[in-house]
């Protein structure tokens, strides 16, 4: 017989997230992830996409995928410490070592396993971290598996960090101390504070670790928030994630070679999940060599981020504090925020509706990702809905 604890836990707990309007109702896409998609029939502007420079639909990297399956088949068929290591893997690592301008990299199934392996393979118990507050929750997780020390210093709040920087090398309590950020925050999009950060880790001997799964493709001629800031000799971990400008699945850690060299010892989901697959690995192959051959994409991303921003900031929106292609609509109350993103989807656009626990109670916000693949007239289209439901709601004038 099913638990009756669990179905009673289960039905008041959804209950109440419905009632708080914090329930996510998810939706499946008849069409390519693109600038334009299709669910039930109907046609809409897409602004919830991560694919920023669109190559998840792009025929160079759907020829790649096809042949490489061809050629390795379907599957790995094995962890990457059996037999499950193909040449495309490793092809696929040095290329990224070459992109991130480091000794060496690591590939895994998801930017979420980064996290998950690499913190974990490094610090433990007698270490301390010190972790950005807005910190994306694979960082989070990441951090509660190593039994470290955590402590969380107040959002790009350098002061705070060189602080409790110096609190924690003074007390003499931890062996090895590592700070942790965003390169680019993914919700507000503002970009970390990275050349204070390592000033600070090289006076107090940090360890640094800086994820930038939404600065990869976007920043630094595509390399990214470390090449953006020209500490690619200064920043320890490198993380990354081939889901997002890259357009493919799977995520990375960049770094010295020493480094890569103990996580393929030691980082779990590297020694017990099976390697990416043929098809996955050859289309990431192909979008860096993309993105290192040519700007024009990342130029497109930022003029349609700078199109969209200004229109909503016009219409009398809230953007907050991106320096991104990020473009958060600032709204505040939760069943608010859910109400707008839901009238927006009956204008024809899709963008997604972000509350708590995601963001703070209180900031919700819908949350808009311009592609380089949308066009001025697919970004006017939501800029009409944006005007038509902002004024229904009350919300501008």
């Amino acid at each position: 017989m099913a638990s009756k604890t669990l179905a009673s836990f289960l039905q008041s707990n959804l209950a109440q997230l419905k009632s708080q309007g914090l329930y996510n109702t998810i939706e499946p896409m008849d069409s390519p992830n693109g600038p334009i998609i299709y669910m039930n029939g109907q046609e809409f502007v897409n602004l919830s996409s991560n694919n920023y420079l669109g190559l998840a639909t792009d025929a160079r990297m759907l020829n790649a995928a096809i042949q490489a399956t061809r050629k390795f088949g379907v599957g790995s068929g094995a962890v990457r410490t059996i037999n499950g290591t193909l040449s495309l893997h490793v092809e696929l690592e040095h290329k990224l070592a070459r992109f991130k301008h480091t000794e060496a990299a690591i590939s895994y199934q998801s930017g979420f396993n980064c996290n998950m392996a690499a913190i974990s393979a490094v610090m433990g118990e007698r270490d301390a971290i010190l972790s950005d507050e807005w910190n994306h929750a694979s960082i989070i997780d990441g951090c509660r598996l190593t039994r470290s020390k955590v402590i969380r210093y107040s959002h790009s709040d350098m002061d705070d960090l060189r602080r409790k920087a110096k609190e924690a090398r003074e007390s003499g309590n931890y062996e090895k101390i590592m700070v942790i950020t965003d390169g680019v925050f993914s919700m507000d999009g503002d970009i970390a504070k990275l050349p204070d950060i390592a000033e600070i880790a090289d006076s107090f001997d940090l360890i640094t670790y800086v994820d930038d799964a939404h600065g990869t493709g976007v920043l630094g001629g595509g390399a990214g928030t470390v090449k953006h800031f020209g500490l690619s000799d200064r920043i320890d971990f490198q993380i990354g994630t081939l889901s997002k400008a890259i357009g493919v699945i799977g995520g990375y850690v960049a770094g010295k070679q020493d480094l890569i060299d103990w996580l393929k010892v030691r980082s779990r989901p590297f020694l017990f999940s099976t390697a990416a697959t043929p098809g996955a690995v050859a289309a990431c192959i192909a979008a860096i060599e993309i993105v290192q051959g040519s700007e024009e994409l990342q130029h497109r991303l930022w003029e349609h981020a700078a199109y969209l921003q200004k229109g909503l900031k016009d219409l009398g929106f809230s953007i907050g504090r991106t320096e991104t292609p990020i473009t958060p609509c600032i709204i505040g109350n939760e069943e608010t925020t859910q109400k707008f993103s839901s009238l927006l989807y009956e204008e024809g656009i899709y963008a997604k509706a972000i509350v708590f626990p995601t963001v703070a109670k209180g900031a919700g916000r819908v949350r808009n990702m311009p592609t380089a693949a949308h066009t001025t007239e697919m970004l006017d289209r939501a800029l009409a809905a944006y005007g038509k439901v902002g004024r229904e709601l009350g919300l501008i004038g």
